[in-house]
């Protein structure tokens, strides 16, 4: 079993994303369930917007520091502490290449559809799309980022003790949905067959 932690821990990154999202720096990873929890109350339930409290955010800081500067030269105080603010080229580079792997995966899954006709990938595209549209139709959008923030939180350290029966059972779900996407494919192969031969 410990090995099984290692390379889920592993696979999660290896650092302190991995850690937090595992609940071994458990008062990080409740600050996070907290904070993700308070910011959706805030926006979903106490009525505010994302451009408003973003803009009075900033405005508060804007003004502290200012006077905080404006202070500071009068009473021959140190300025405030800021750090050089600017995205260095690296980080930039590094957001393009995934980026990049990304899109070219989307446009490969796009190839496969339109030039080489893989029903089984037109298949499995259309139902995923299907499952986003309906989610998207009971939830809105902060909604299912809370959602899926709170699902990287909880899951991961629930599968990382209960790992053999998940595994089991999802090899059981997926071999019946590959079972059903077959019969699916073939009845669809067979009826454009029958089509061509009338």
């Amino acid at each position: 079993m410990a090995t099984s932690r290692r390379s889920l821990h592993a696979l999660l990154g290896g650092g302190a994303v991995a850690d937090v999202l595992l609940w071994r720096r458990r008062n990080v990873s409740a600050a996070a369930v907290a904070g993700a929890t308070a910011v959706w109350f805030l926006f979903e339930r106490a009525g505010y917007s994302l451009p408003s409290v973003m803009s009075n955010a900033l405005l508060l800081l804007v003004a502290i520091l200012f006077f905080w500067a404006k202070s500071a030269s009068l009473l021959n105080r140190p300025l405030p502490p800021l750090p050089k603010l600017e995205v260095s080229d690296v980080v930039v580079e590094k957001a393009a290449d995934k980026a990049l792997v990304w899109i070219n995966r989307v446009l490969a899954v796009g190839h496969d559809i339109a030039i080489k006709r893989d029903r089984n990938v037109f298949i499995k595209v259309i139902l995923v799309l299907w499952v986003v549209s309906y989610v998207g139709m009971l939830f809105n959008f902060l909604t299912l980022i809370y959602i899926g923030v709170m699902f990287s939180l909880l899951v991961p350290p629930l599968y990382e003790n209960y790992q053999d029966h998940v595994d089991e059972k999802i090899g059981m779900a997926h071999s019946v949905l590959s079972r059903h996407l077959d019969t699916i494919i073939s009845k669809t192969g067979q009826s454009t067959k029958q089509k061509k031969t009338e």
